[in-house]
Order: structure tokens, then C-alpha cells, then sequence
């Protein structure tokens, strides 16, 4: 785990700045300059010295394996590999100390993008093979871009997100619930009481997670629905229709302002921030309460090493796992 302070890194371009930090290469701020001023609609710790202690995921680079593992353990050509278990029987954000908790290192840098790297050795955490991996931030007039690489030189799983939590009406102005989330997923993977998939694939159609159409957030919850319960809220990946760079979801604040994701990858987790309970203080010197703001997690499904049917997330020796995350600022 990191101790030392973490390193801040500003990047800039045309109506935007981006503040991210070494300690687990994470989104510590996102600003957006529009006709209202500056505003910072992601979540972060006042004390940048917080992400290198426990930075509670976020804005963090999270890896190797985003999301949880069942019983913390999964098969691989036939030999169980049992992980670090961090909440209760089961893995989460690959474990005690996932890459949020690493200091990253800054192998490039110029004004508009950075680039970290991370060496992870073989047996880290209970996942096989020595990983090496970077994520790269770039900005652009409106927009960040996020990329990750990773190798491996024996075969293993892979997982990469980013963790940040957006309130388009500005860090600290309180819950989300009145913003508005579209989502382009027709199915999501229903989860136990555990938050582990069932592995079944479930039509949206008539569930919280019907989000095909912009839908405020306080609607969703209103649904007597025993998936809700699990997650205290939405707590959920929900498939992503289509292959390739596509569009994800959007949001929309009730200031107008709005956010959209696109990505490669197979899912997005949907976590409404039921946790927070007034012990983060943010950026602003704001106590974060329930919902103070929404994470869109692009990802590979939770638990998919143990679900034969989920899209793979096994990275062979000699390949090149890669995926890429935007997103864009605008206003409505």
C-alpha cells in the first residue's frame, strides 16, 4: 500500500481540468467550465493523503479483477487459484490490496495526458503470472479519455475500471437521485444476496434497471423490487448492447449538465453510492451522504472467470489485454 504522498497531476484543455493522483492512479477531481463557472462533478478526498491510506475506490484505477469473485478463488485450465478475500467469503476490486491501493508511477506526462504504470508480480493478491499495466488519461476540449494496456507473462484474468463517482450539479451539492441515467443495456446480471451473479442473463423490461429510456434515479428506486434490496439501490453491471466503441449511458443533472460514456467493454457496474454515510469528506470540505453521486464502472461482468457463459476476461501470455473508456461533458 502506498504511504508516501501522492503525487497531483493537473491536466487542461479548453473548458476542463482533470486532477489526478500517483496513489492509485486515481480521478481526484474533474472540473468543467461552463456559463455557471468552474464546477467539479466528481467525487474526491479533501486530504489527497487519504488515497495513499484508504482511499475507499475513489476516482481509483481498480484491478487486476474489477468487481467481486465468488468465495474469492476461480478456476484456470483446471488448477483454483484462491485470492485475497476482502468483503466477507468474497473478493472485491481484486482484493486487500488492489491496485487502488498501489503507487502508480508517471512514465510519461505532457499537458493534456498522463500516462502510469504498475508491475505486479506473480502470485499478487492469489492471481497467477507477473502483470505489468498502465492506464493513460487524455484530455480534450469537453472529453477524458481513458486507456489501459496490461501483459502478462502467464496466463491470468484481467479486469480494469476507473471508480469515480459523477454529480453533475457539483461535488458536495447532494444525492443524485434527481439526475436523470439512460443506459443502453436490455438485459443486466441479477446478483444474490452477496451482490455475487446468479449467472442468469435478465430481460430489463419492467425492473429498476429498464434504463433505456433517461430515467431519474429516485424513479428507479421506487420499484418494490428484491435486486434493489441486495444492493441497497443499484449495485448492478448491466450488458452493454452492442460490440466495439459504443455509447454506454448518459446522464444529465438537473443543472443541465451532462456526462456521457463510451466504451469497449461488455458491462457497466451501475452503483448508486449507497455506502456513504458522512465519513468522507470531499473536495469541497462536503460530508458525503447516501447517493452523493453515481459510478459508471465499465467493465468486464463481475465474477466472470467462474461463469463459462460470461464474456472471458482471461488474458493468455504474450497478448495484450486493452480497452478504452470516454467520457464527455456537455450541457443540455
Amino acid at each position: 500500500m502506498p504511504r508516501t504522498t501522492p503525487t497531483s497531476i493537473e491536466l487542461t484543455a479548453e473548458g476542463l481540468l482533470l486532477e489526478v493522483v500517483t496513489a492509485g492512479a486515481a480521478v481526484r477531481r474533474l472540473v468543467v467550465s461552463d456559463v455557471e463557472g468552474d464546477t467539479n462533478v466528481v467525487l474526491g478526498h479533501r486530504d489527497p493523503m487519504t488515497y495513499a491510506v484508504d482511499g475507499g475506490y475513489l476516482g481509483a484505477t481498480i484491478g487486476r479483477f474489477g468487481n467481486r469473485l465468488a468465495g474469492a478463488r476461480f478456476t484456470l485450465d483446471g488448477v483454483e487459484h484462491r485470492v485475497a478475500a476482502n468483503e466477507g467469503r468474497n473478493a472485491l476490486h481484486g482484493g486487500l490490496e488492489g491496485f487502488d491501493r498501489r503507487d502508480w508511477t508517471v512514465e510519461e506526462q505532457g499537458a493534456s495526458h498522463v500516462r502510469f504504470g504498475l508491475h505486479s508480480p506473480d502470485g499478487d493478491q492469489g492471481f497467477p503470472g507477473a502483470l505489468d499495466v498502465s492506464v493513460t488519461y487524455t484530455v480534450a476540449p469537453g472529453s477524458v479519455r481513458i486507456d489501459y494496456e496490461a501483459t502478462t507473462d502467464a496466463d491470468t484474468v484481467v479486469s480494469l475500471t476507473n471508480h469515480s463517482y459523477f454529480n453533475l450539479d457539483g461535488e458536495g451539492s447532494g444525492p443524485v437521485d434527481a439526475h436523470r441515467l439512460m443506459v443502453s443495456a436490455d438485459t443486466f446480471t441479477p446478483v444474490d444476496a452477496e451482490l455475487i451473479p446468479t449467472g442468469e442473463l435478465r430481460d430489463v423490461t419492467g425492473t429498476p434497471f429498464d434504463l433505456r429510456r433517461p430515467t431519474v434515479v429516485a424513479d428507479a428506486f421506487s420499484h418494490h423490487d428484491e435486486q434493489l434490496v441486495h444492493g441497497q439501490g443499484i449495485d448492478h453491471n448491466l450488458v452493454v448492447r452492442g460490440v466495439g466503441m459504443r455509447h454506454v449511458a448518459t446522464l444529465r443533472g438537473t443543472s443541465g449538465r451532462t456526462l456521457e460514456v463510451t466504451s469497449d467493454q461488455p458491462g457497466v457496474q451501475v452503483y448508486t453510492g449507497a455506502h456513504f454515510d458522512g465519513t468522507v469528506i470531499g473536495t469541497s470540505g462536503t460530508a458525503y451522504g447516501p447517493r452523493a453521486g453515481i459510478a459508471l464502472e465499465t467493465q468486464g461482468f463481475p465474477d466472470a472467470p467462474n461463469h463459462a457463459d460470461f464474456p472471458s476476461t482471461r488474458l493468455r501470455s504474450g497478448d495484450r489485454h486493452a480497452s478504452t473508456t470516454t467520457w464527455r461533458l456537455g450541457r443540455e
